[in-house]
């Protein structure tokens, strides 16, 4: 590989929209609600149901009919149960979330209410007659049936699950999650212990593994030592829609990541991205599977932090598009203080969100993780830098949720 030149280097936005534009949404499925759970809706969530589906009481106490003070009826209005109409002067206890009884039954809440016990009659504390609707959960407040939920598009998150099934669905229509294999190359790399002999943690497995399972499936996760026959066979064999490898996308003396795919014929549509930290990442084509599904790769740097630049610069949009997510918007902030960049690169930079103001946190440095552990986005800082007060765009970290 010749000497790396700057000018070479893909612009960072431009890097991200060609990863994006490299995947088209995968197939649609049928799955029952929990195993919805990460996938990306493939069509509108639309409402089942009004939302309440009747009209309910919001507080514990009494439902009543009519002016008091209100003879008591027998038994309780509980969740679950359909209750009888109410007479005028008549009341029943209920419970929070219980239908209303039909007609033009309001609510005492049990603080405003006393059963007096010479006549047995509940009275209101307040004096004041409760209002038809008060402390009552309309039918249909949230939604109508019929009415839209959530567009395509949108991912499938807990409190995504819980709508769902609140508006009457027991699967969902989703994208096929893209399938991903993680090759970790290198011979230095410890699965345990402190580092010792001149070799390192693998601090790499642990943290990529949980986030690209943000949205995809991971299928396989091994070790590839630096050597050029296994990185081969792992590219060609593998029967994953994406594989990410780390390490080996420089020109360094074990570097063969490059000459093994043009040993394969891939096509490479990145080569090197104009961001620091992890310029030298790359996305590439690579030959159809054996069973005809489209395959590509993302090549990431080996240093941890560069890493992640190339994860959520190549892989995430990638994953995205497949997934058949919407294309997320940067979050926007205010540099809380200057934000030191690269003279001809984007930064990307770990940052603590205050309120909306984005704070630079220290050890962010190409092998570092401790910033990275303690950030809530990364900032993209324009060649030349960011002042205090000038505006800055966030890119998400991913937030597993199991």
């Amino acid at each position: 590989m010749p000497e790396h030149d700057d000018a070479t280097d893909v612009p960072w936005t431009r890097a991200r929209a060609l990863a994006r534009g490299a995947g088209r949404p995968l197939p649609r499925l049928s799955r029952e609600l929990p195993d919805a759970l990460g996938h990306t809706l493939a069509e509108p969530l639309t409402a089942l149901t009004d939302l309440p589906p009747f009209d309910s009481s919001a507080m514990d106490g009494w439902a009543v009919s009519g002016p008091g003070p209100w003879r008591l009826r027998a038994g309780q209005a509980l969740a679950g149960t359909e209750p009888e109409p109410l007479a005028d002067g008549v009341a029943v206890g209920i419970a929070t979330g219980a239908q209303l009884p039909p007609g033009r039954a309001a609510v005492l809440r049990r603080e405003h209410g006393r059963v007096e016990s010479a006549t047995g009659l509940l009275v209101d504390r307040t004096a004041t007659l409760p209002e038809p609707g008060r402390d009552v959960r309309k039918r249909g407040q949230e939604c109508r049936v019929g009415e839209p939920l959530l567009p395509a598009g949108s991912t499938v998150t807990p409190a995504v699950l819980g709508l769902a099934a609140a508006a009457g669905y027991d699967r969902l229509v989703v994208h096929r999650a893209p399938t991903v294999e993680l090759l970790v190359l290198g011979d230095e790399l410890l699965d345990s212990g402190a580092p010792r002999g001149g070799r390192v943690r693998d601090a790499l497995s642990p943290m990529l593994a949980p986030w690209l399972r943000c949205g995809a499936e991971v299928i396989g996760r091994r070790r590839i030592p630096d050597t050029a026959e296994p990185l081969h066979e792992a590219l060609r064999d593998s029967t994953a829609d994406v594989v990410v490898t780390t390490g080996s996308t420089a020109a360094g003396p074990v570097d063969f990541l490059h000459a093994t795919l043009a040993e394969l014929e891939a096509r490479l549509l990145v080569d090197s991205v104009a961001v620091r930290p992890g310029h030298p990442m790359l996305l590439a084509e690579l030959p159809d599977g054996a069973d005809g599904r489209a395959r590509r790769l993302v090549g990431l740097p080996g240093n941890p932090l560069a890493a992640v630049a190339g994860a959520v610069t190549l892989a995430a949009p990638l994953l995205g598009a497949l997934a058949g997510r919407s294309d997320p918007e940067l979050q926007q902030a205010t540099a809380a203080d200057d934000l030191r960049g690269h003279p001809r690169n984007t930064s990307l930079v770990p940052v603590e969100l205050r309120g909306r103001t984005a704070a630079p946190l220290p050890f962010g440095g190409p092998a570092m993780l401790r910033g990275l552990a303690l950030a809530d986005g990364l900032a993209a800082v324009p060649p030349g830098g960011l002042r205090t007060g000038d505006a800055v765009q966030i890119v998400e970290l991913p937030q597993p949720w199991a």
